[in-house]
């Protein structure tokens, strides 16, 4: 009857685990350029030592990550960019690696580096990507920063820089913890030139909202059968303890 018992545990537990990846999904329906992660179970046996498994036990693991295109929203600001088809925008993460994603909603602060509206550095050519003073900032369809600089005609547009946009292949690239993207060969990746903005636009989240809400619907019911296993597992050690005793 442990067999049993230790099933139901871990499949309410790893229920549980499924349900906080779909919520996360959920709670990120509305996040610039995020994508939903997949969530799948599949069994696991316990070996103790040679020979065949002793138990079996559920695990729940994030397999993927869905990288399928978002909703290109209009916005209208000329700071907001958003990726066509394929590719990443790079970011200095917070403990100075570099890091990819897909939201472009981006801002110049007060010492004018360019960041993103979370407060990472955009990286161009030498690095994170520090403005002079100036008038104007216009983004082209590959990423280059046209400047008009401060007390200067629009006639005196210059190319200052150019946001580092990649594309690498999908099937190495990880999303972490902090919702950025990395190659898991932990290598900083090359330009590519074949990667297009649109200004004006960001690009929303990818989640499914109605997917999402069904998920963690049938989640929420396995959970409650296994608790209902459980149970029922008790109930059936008590009667065979209360049956030993009559004998």
């Amino acid at each position: 009857m442990d067999k049993a018992l230790y099933i139901a545990m871990t499949g309410a537990k790893h229920n549980m685990l499924a349900q906080t990846s779909h919520a996360n999904n959920l709670a990120n329906v509305s996040t610039d350029g995020f994508r939903a992660d997949f969530a799948q179970a599949r069994s696991m046996g316990v070996y103790h030592g040679d020979g065949h498994p002793t138990r079996a036990f559920a695990l729940t693991e994030r397999p993927a990550t869905n990288f399928a295109q978002g909703p290109l929203n209009s916005t209208g600001r000329h700071l907001d960019i958003a990726i066509e088809g394929e590719g990443f925008i790079a970011v200095q993460a917070p403990d100075g690696t570099e890091a990819y994603t897909r939201a472009g909603n981006l801002v110049i602060d007060a010492m004018g580096f360019l960041r993103t509206a979370n407060g990472l550095p955009v990286i161009g050519d030498q690095g994170p990507i520090a403005l002079p003073p100036l008038e104007r900032v216009e983004i082209g369809h590959d990423g280059t920063l046209s400047l008009q600089l401060q007390g200067q005609g629009v006639e005196a547009m210059v190319d200052f820089d150019r946001i580092k946009l990649v594309n690498p292949a999908i099937q190495g690239m990880e999303k972490g913890e902090d919702g950025l993207f990395r190659h898991n060969a932990f290598e900083e990746l090359d330009p590519a030139a074949e990667v297009r903005v649109v200004t004006g636009f960001l690009e929303g989240s990818n989640v499914n909202p109605i997917n999402e809400f069904t998920e963690i619907m049938s989640l929420s019911r396995q959970y409650e059968m296994s608790v209902k296993m459980m149970q029922t597992v008790q109930q059936n050690s008590e009667r065979s303890a209360s049956l030993l005793q009559v004998s």
